[in-house]
Order: structure tokens, then sequence, then C-alpha cells
């Protein structure tokens, strides 16, 4: 797994220092001020063959000259130096290292290089080079060198930047926000986002997880980690770069559309990830965040000594998709009784300016008891007639006092106090309400809690399988691709573009191809004779924009108009364009709808990310409107109508004035289609149908182009080589028969599994269980199942057996490849009343079966020394069987897998 020795690195119980320097300024006697200053509690050692002793530290010329083994190495010296002081600590047995050293480059035969192959011989993980440190407040530890060390509190912080990492230790000392550990990753020789990803979310002392991210490098990993990190606890990234151009070059309208920065916001949205735009967002995000919980919905309850602020609270809630809760006539006619006759009467619940302590507890009380809000935001303007501090601490007061009478299930309560002193909000912190300079800030707030609660229910859902309610002819559509680039060319011409819809029944205007005037008036003369007039269109793959040349003409009646607007079309073509390649004109039947809308769809190649879903407003001002929406493949319908509602243009999609509402899901299932065009032929490079209409009746391509080329695998694993998220894997699916001829049928499970997994638990012994988890396990929380259930089916599967006959699970199997993909651990648990009927067999060979289809080269495990039942069928699987020779009780078991 990507997380293998992460906690003895991040959680050490001993620490070595190489390089630090008594030099004024330097890094490494900052780090070690630090680590003394933060009083690790476990053995800390000083290397340096120079010095005796620094700052008062004795030290010791090499790690073997230690009194103990370092569980984690902090390396501050020259950059050459590193690779042989890994190695070194390799040897002596460390589990890893910090690499604070820059200068090390990057690729083969670099310094990094060498110190990455050292690592990898003894199995260590590595963080850094060129990075800020680690600080881990729960265990004393600050190998950093940042200027304060933060406390102990449940946020973690994972950054690309060291900059932006002591930053933020800088703001959480200032307000008393606590972390459960800081990683600065630089250059990220090993260790990655989606590794640490996978840490902080098992890790029960993080409640949140805050990201800063520059760039990622393994999309797949990441998507993975992010989509089981998120649902679990909020994941919230800061990502910069967000105005680069990264469309320029683009050779169609989805290229353009689908620049870098709208890919990685389409990839954060897939995965579950907060985005905020910037550090103070992000700042207040984690306010939020590492104090309260999410609230069941966004109805929003406002209190306020001033109206001007409530409305304008109430604006920004609206303006961001939350609900002003209403006050009911029981909780108004209570509020009536408490407050003067010339309050609000409504949300917000304004109680004048002249409120004392007093009134806002009388109101915050009811409103705290209200059912009819999800959470208060509690503000305060300053007055000469009440002490703002007196009323902080009485609403402080009652919020304690409510959190004690409602343990798990007391609603957030927020606070803004306009202008406030230091101590005021000093005493709101340390109470954990989450507080903020303006209205604004405390209402983004609420909503990042509202939004992480909507991304869990949308993590539920499976990534979606294909979709069965269409059958494309994919035989078809792979020949039409594969003779265009057997013929050496990057463009389908129209005639193939309408076979290659026709084959996932997307409906295109016909079209013909005609070399010159005279090719054209024949495929005219067809078309009019139906009695539809005809449009012709420039053909040249060098012309990404026909109407930049005058080569569009439109409502063409004779074969004489035909003949010469032909004529007229070439002839201005290659006097603009004289070096493009011009194969000739299109010929298409004129279509006259005219309350349709156009629509521009497509598929887009992200260096990162792989293939991206577009959509937006159609038409020769594409990219100046601008109104687009990015998605990640693989879609279902539901994702769909998500990609559409994210744009503007999906107003005007339903009905208004005269124009009927466009025919229900006609755009979303080619958008599905799309999807599975994509996954069939990920030699497709990129796809535009530009307009897409769309009407009452239905959706018409008109105009469409599509690139192709021959496809490098992009992601490890199987599946679309081109996806960074995988579908579901429904041709995992299959009937099995057992001994005595049991059937069984086996899928890989999905999230609603949960409570069948529960009802599995059950039919299990606590021995059986302590078998499985390595110790006594007497409840299983809803965060621990879901780990279980909710798979991105990348990195990670498991298969659910079924008893055919009573539709009850009876058995689970799973696998967890590590970081590089090149090994899976399994697991298997079995309802103990059903062994010995060899499912526990069959469930085996299935997973194995797919570890190769997969591609690893081994799977490995861990079982109990006694239990015997498991080990004889891993011998006789031909697993090999060891003791592990540190824990005497387990035994590792490892199957080589063929070819390997």
């Amino acid at each position: 797994m990507s997380t293998y020795r992460l906690k003895n690195l991040l959680s050490p119980h001993s620490v070595a220092l190489v390089g630090a320097s008594p030099r004024q300024g330097s890094v490494g006697r900052a780090i070690l001020h630090n680590i003394q200053k933060a009083k690790f509690k476990g053995d800390f050692g000083l290397v340096n063959p120079r010095y005796a002793e620094i700052d008062g530290v004795a030290t010791v010329a090499s790690l073997g000259k230690l009194p103990f083994v370092p569980e984690l190495v902090v390396v501050t010296a020259p950059a050459s130096a590193v690779a042989a002081l890994i190695d070194e600590a390799g040897q002596q047995g460390a589990a890893g290292a910090v690499i604070v050293s820059a200068g090390l480059g990057h690729g083969a035969g670099s310094l990094a290089d060498a110190a990455e192959r050292a690592a990898q011989k003894y199995g260590m993980r590595l963080i850094g080079p060129n990075c800020l440190g680690i600080v881990m407040p729960g265990v004393n530890l600050n190998a950093s060198f940042s200027a304060h060390m933060p406390c102990a509190g449940n946020l973690a912080l994972i950054s690309q930047s060291g900059a932006i990492a002591a930053g933020m230790v800088d703001w959480a000392a200032q307000r008393s926000v606590g972390f459960s550990g800081i990683v600065s990753i630089g250059d990220q020789l090993d260790l990655d986002l989606a590794d640490l990803l996978d840490y902080f979310a098992l890790d029960e002392k993080t409640r949140a997880i805050l990201l800063y991210v520059e760039s990622i490098k393994d999309a797949r990993k990441f998507m993975s980690a992010a989509r089981a990190a998120a649902r679990i606890k909020p994941v919230v990234v800061v990502k910069s770069g967000r105005m680069a151009q990264g469309a320029k070059a683009a050779a169609t309208h989805t290229g353009a559309l689908a620049g870098s920065d709208a890919v990685y916001d389409a990839a954060f949205q897939r995965a579950g990830i907060l985005r905020v735009s910037d550090l103070r967002e992000l700042f207040d995000c984690a306010e939020t965040l590492g104090r309260v919980k999410p609230p069941p919905g966004k109805r929003l309850a406002i209190l306020t000594n001033g109206g001007g602020i409530g409305v304008l609270a109430i604006d920004r809630l609206v303006e961001l998709g939350g609900i002003p809760a209403e006050i009911g006539p029981d909780v108004r006619e209570k509020l009536n009784t408490v407050l003067p006759r010339t309050w609000s009467g409504s949300n917000p619940v304004d109680i004048v300016g002249d409120a004392y302590p007093a009134r806002y507890a009388a109101a915050l009380e009811l409103l705290l008891a209200d059912a009819g809000n999800d959470a208060i935001l509690v503000m305060n303007v300053q007055t000469a007639i009440a002490a703002a501090d007196d009323i902080a601490a009485t609403v402080t007061g009652v919020v304690e006092k409510y959190r004690r009478e409602h343990p798990g299930t007391a609603k957030p309560v927020l606070a803004v106090w306009v202008g406030a002193d230091p101590k005021i909000i000093d005493l709101l912190s340390s109470a954990g309400i989450p507080n903020y300079p303006t209205e604004d800030d405390a209402v983004r707030g609420f909503m990042h809690l509202v939004r992480h609660r909507e991304v869990v229910e949308a993590l539920a859902q499976v990534p979606p399988a294909m979709p069965s309610t269409f059958e494309p002819d994919i035989d078809a559509a792979r020949k039409v691709v594969a003779i265009a680039l057997a013929d050496g060319r990057h463009w389908l011409d129209p005639v193939e573009i309408k076979r290659l819809f026709d084959a996932y029944d997307i409906a295109m205007v016909p079209t013909f191809a005609a070399a010159d005037a005279e090719q054209a008036v024949v495929r005219a003369e067809a078309l009019l004779a139906q009695g539809s007039t005809v449009v012709l269109k420039i053909m040249s793959r060098d012309i990404v924009h026909k109407s930049d040349v005058g080569g569009v003409v439109l409502n063409l009646t004779s074969a004489h108009a035909v003949r010469k607007a032909t004529a007229e079309i070439l002839a201005r073509a290659r006097a603009l364009r004289p070096e493009a390649r011009i194969a000739g004109v299109m010929v298409q039947a004129m279509v006259v709808r005219p309350k349709a809308r156009e629509l521009i769809l497509g598929l887009a190649d992200d260096p990162t990310f792989g293939t991206v879903v577009v959509f937006g407003r159609g038409g020769t001002a594409v990219e100046i409107i601008n109104d687009k929406a990015l998605g990640l493949p693989p879609l279902d319908l539901q994702l769909a109508r998500n990609l559409i509602e994210r744009t503007r243009v999906s107003r005007i999609l339903r009905a208004y004035r005269d124009v009927p509402a466009v025919k229900p899901d006609a755009v979303a299932m080619v958008l599905v289609k799309l999807a599975q065009v994509a996954a069939d032929i990920p030699e497709i490079r990129e796809l535009d149908i530009n307009p897409l209409l769309a009407d009452e009746a239905g959706v018409l391509a008109v105009d469409a182009r599509v690139a192709v080329g021959a496809v490098a695998r992009k992601f490890a694993g199987s599946g679309p080589a081109n996806f960074a998220v995988r579908p579901y894997p429904s041709q995992w699916q299959r009937h099995i028969q057992v001994k005595d001829g049991w059937r069984v049928f086996v899928r890989p499970i999905r999230p609603e599994d949960e409570p069948l997994i529960h009802e599995l638990l059950r039919h299990v012994t606590p021995n059986d269980l302590r078998l499985r988890f390595f110790a006594p396990m007497k409840q299983f929380t809803h965060e621990f199942i879901a780990r279980l259930t909710q798979l991105d089916y990348a990195r990670a599967m498991a298969f659910v057996a079924f008893d055919e006959a009573t539709n009850e699970m009876v058995g689970v199997v799973r696998i967890h490849s590590d970081s590089i993909y090149e090994s899976g651990e399994y697991a298997i648990l079995l309802r103990s009343d059903l062994k010995g009927r060899g499912l526990g067999w069959a469930l085996m060979q299935l997973i194995i079966e797919y570890a190769r289809s997969e591609g690893l080269k081994a799977i490995s495990g861990e079982v109990l020394a006694e239990n015997t039942a498991m080990l004889a069928m891993c011998r006789e699987l031909g697993f090999e069987v060891k003791a592990d020779p540190v824990e005497h009780s387990i035994c590792n078991v490892k199957l080589v897998l063929d070819g390997h």
C-alpha cells in the first residue's frame, strides 16, 4: 500500500538529524532548534563528523555510531552526500527519511535518482527532497525550518510548497488552530499527494485535510486516493496557476475550452474535493472544518444586532446556494416574548442595536432548539451600549452548554464579531466556535460544510459502468478509426465521422464529401430532389474554423448555385490559406430548426487527467462566450445532467416564452455516448460537435471534427487507458458453482453494500473476526465499513459473493495494490457457518485472476500463525509462507504471479 511505513515517518519513536550546522541562519541549525523546542519525546541523535557538539547537543560521526536505530532520518546535508546517507540509513534499518536538501536534480542519472534507488533497496520511504520538512504536533516533532510550532489539532496539511506550509503554520499559531500533521512534500521523489491522502484519511486524529497543489504526477492514483479520502472527511484544495493559458494551440473548439485549470477543476469536483480560490479562503475553510462537523442540510439562521450586515449575509447565502432558514410561527411567537417589538420578525433575526448579552442568549437558545434550521451564524456589530466581549462570553457559554446537552448531534454555530479585539477572537476560538472577520467569510465557511456533505453523498454513487440502454456497433466504429490511422491520417473525414456517429446512435445531418464542383453538384442534386436546400462547407484538416475563410455557404437551391459556390469556397480558401491541405467540400442538407439551441459537446485529451468531456454553448463565438463545463468520464445520465447544469446555457434548455423545452435527457444521452466512445476507442484524441442543435424533437449534430492518433497508456492497470477514473468493472460479474452444486453470484462491491456487510459480519464468529483483523472486534463503524465498500476500482478492488438461492452475502475478498502498482495485499472473510464449502478457494482464485489481469507481479498477505486453515489454502494455491521476522505470531504469505 502507499501508506507502507508512513506511520514510522510521521509518528516516529526515534529521529536522527544529519547535516546540522552551528552556522547562524543555516537550515540544519533551524531544524535542530525546532526539534529541541518542540520537546520530542523519543530518542534523538545528531550526526555531523565535523563537530563534537552543536548548540549543546553532542554529535556522532555517522548513523552507525548512534546508540539506537532511528526510525526517521532528517537530511539537511549537501545534495552530493544525500544518496550515500540514505544508503547508510537503510543499512541501519531506518524506515524513512525527510530530505530537506535541495539541488538533487531530476530524472535518470541525477542525485535524486541515486537517492531513490538507495531507498528502494531497503524499503525506505522518502519525503522531499527540496522541502520544508514535517511538523507533527501529536508526537511533539517539528522537523522543519518553519518559524512556529502549531498546537495539536485535527487538521492535516499536505503542501507542494514549503512557503505555503510555513504560512499556514504562522496563521495557525495566531488563530489557535491545531494540526494533526503538516507535510511539505517538495519534489515528491517517493511519497506524493496520494500517499499522504491515504495516510491522513485513515488517521483518527485528522478531521479534515488541506492541500496546496501545483501539479499532479499520477492522476489515476491521485483521483483514487482523493475520492477515498473525501468519502471519509473533508478534503480542501487551493491550486495555483488558475490563469494559465493551457489551450493556445488546441486544434478544436473543445480543446480550446478544456484549458489546464478547467480540467483540474473538473477533476477536483469528480474527486469530491472542495476547491478554494486563495489562501484566505483556505484559512476560512480550515477555521470551519477544524472546529465543527457538517450539518444535515443548508438552512442557515442568522442572529445579529445589525440589520444591514444580516441582509448582506442572506444575500451571500442565497448567491452561494444556501437556504435562509424559515422562522416558523411557533418559534416566532417564542421570540416575541424575549425580544423587543422592533425585532425583524424573520431571518435574519435582527435583535436591534441595543441588544445586551441576555437578549443574545435568549434568542440563541430558541434558535438552537428550532428544528427549522441546520446551523446558526451569530453576528455582532460593536456599539457603545453593550460590550462586545460580554456578548461574546455569553454566546460562548450558551453554545458550550448546548454542546454538552447534545453530544455528537449539536448543530454548528459560527460567529462574526466585526472589528473584534484579539481577546474576543481568542475567546471564540478557544470554545471551538469558528469565527470570521466578515459576514462573507462566515457564509462561505458554512457553505464549505454544506458542500462537503453533498460531496459525500455524491461519492457514495458508483463510478458508472458503460450504459446498457443502447448497444453501439463498436466494431464498425473501430474500423473507421483503424482505416484512418492505417492511411497515416490524423483527422476523420466528414463521411467517416457520420459512420462513427451512426455506430453510437448520435444523430447527424446527412453529410457527403465532394472533391470538386462537379461531385458537389451530384451530391446536392439528391438532396434537392428531396425538397431540401443545401449547405456547403470547406473540407480541410488544416482549417479549424471554417467561417474564418468564408468556408460555409447556406441555403443553396439549385445545381448552378452549388457549382458556383463550390468554386468560390475553394478559391477563397486557397487564397487565404495557401498552405492548407484542401480535400474539397462537404455537402449537407440545410437544417431549419428555428427554436433549436446551439450547443457544443466534445472530448479533449488532457496531458495529466486523460480524456475530458466538454459541454457548453456552441456556435462560432464559443471561445468568446466561454460558457462551458468539463467532466471526467465515465458518465451516466445523472453525471451528465450535473455537467449540463453547471453552465449558463442549461437555463435555456428549459421552456421559456414560446420556446418549448429541449427533449428530456436528449443532450445528456449524447454526453454519455461520447464518454463511451472515449472508453471504446482511446485512439480518438479529440472530438468536437459544434453545433449540436437541440429542441423539443431531439438533437442533431450539424458539424463535427474528430482527431485520431496512436494512444500511449496513460495510467497503470487495466480499464480505459485514458481514463483517470475507472468505471465500475461490470465485466467481472460472474456465476460460480462450488461444492455440492452450491451456486454463488460474485460481483465487484458497491457502496450500497454497506448494510449487507454489517449483516455478513453478524454471521462471523468473534474468533474468525480476530483471525481476520488480528484483534478482537466488538463493533464496526460506518467509517470503517465505508472504507471497505466505497472503492475506486483502480488501486483497490473487492468482490462480494451472494448465495443465489437466498441472495444473502456470504463472503468478500479484496486486494489493494501498492503505490507503484506492482504488488497487491489481499484479505478474505467468509460467513463462519459456510466455511469448508469451497467458497474461500473460489474467491482466492478470482482475486488471483484479477491481479494477473491488472499486471501485478505478486500478491501478499499477513496471516496469523494459528490460522492453519488459511495457511494450508495459501500453500495449496502456491503461496510462499514465511514467519515474520519481527512479529512471530504472524506469517507473511506471497504468491509470485506468472511471468514475474
